[in-house]
């Protein structure tokens, strides 16, 4: 059963340290239906601010690796959370890359396995995560089996929109579906690419994301100086709002219930500008709606 639709606004810990409070509102204010929060580290104190100071929003981690908290411990932080904003969040677990175990003193070794074995644990405790508020960040196909049948759905990334119609089937009807999408807004094509480009360097050197990037039919070329015009046009939607409005449609029309916008900026900034101008056109309980 799908618990979440409409559009979200993804976005990091470390851009809304000390703002989350403030961020939850502009978003609940603009219309998007949740706010994603990556690099949580192990510390899900930000989701709990965010739904404090909202009334509507969804909050989620995007995502919260399993290695850097014990499932005894992710259920402690999840309790607080929740209480926060009853039923309004989301853990989004996943397995992350073999550095950020190894960061955390794991050896990243048979991921599938450890993270059923995590959910088994939440489980067993009868007070850990419920199952229709965790997800799982999957995009290959045994992981998106897991995220159907031990959680409310799949967070996906740096995908296509037919990857995403293969994801839905991978991952079967009923089940939550949420693509993240990045965007990129310029004045025009040439500026976008360049902050594609800038944000996407770092991705073409994980072997989790470059797997995928096959599975959609790119190649080692498509890798190499930067990445080609074609994977980062495909990969990053701009430079204009009805570019972004059109990809999302596209999302949906192949099997994605949510779609959580990442509006790419320079500097690493909030890019909270974007947002507003973004709302209008992608959001259905947006300012000009209400």
């Amino acid at each position: 059963m799908t618990v979440l639709s409409g559009v979200g606004v993804f976005t990091s810990a470390r851009k809304i340290k000390g703002r989350a409070e403030e961020v939850g509102r502009i978003a609940e204010e603009l219309g998007y239906d949740a706010v994603w929060v990556a690099d949580v580290r192990g510390d899900l104190t930000v989701l709990g601010e965010l739904l404090a100071a909202t009334e509507r929003i969804r909050a989620g981690s995007a995502i919260l690796s399993m290695w850097d908290l014990e499932p005894s411990a992710a259920a402690a932080a999840w309790a607080a959370v929740d209480a926060a904003g009853p039923g309004r969040a989301f853990a989004g677990i996943g397995v992350s890359h073999a550095a950020i175990a190894e960061r955390a003193h794991h050896v990243y070794d048979k991921p599938l396995t450890r993270l059923r074995g995590y959910l088994d644990e939440l489980d067993a405790m009868g007070t850990g995560i419920p199952h229709n508020q965790r997800l799982i960040g999957a995009n290959g196909p045994k992981m998106l089996q897991l995220a159907g049948e031990r959680t409310a759905g799949a967070l996906t990334y740096l995908v296509t929109p037919e990857r995403t119609a293969a994801q839905r089937r991978e991952l079967g009807p009923g089940s939550l579906l949420a693509p993240e999408v990045k965007v990129a807004l310029a004045a025009d094509r040439r500026g976008a690419r360049e902050l594609a480009r800038e944000h996407l360097a770092v991705y073409l050197t994980l072997p989790n994301y470059l797997g995928n990037l096959e599975r959609m039919g790119f190649t080692a070329e498509d890798f190499a100086d930067g990445g080609s015009d074609r994977l980062v046009d495909t990969l990053v939607v701009g430079p204009g709002i009805e570019d972004v409005a059109r990809r999302i449609a596209e999302h949906r029309d192949a099997g994605a219930d949510h779609v959580c916008l990442q509006v790419l900026s320079t500097g690493g900034t909030l890019p909270l500008d974007q947002w507003r101008r973004l709302a209008p056109a992608v959001c259905a309980r947006g300012p000009e709606a209400q």
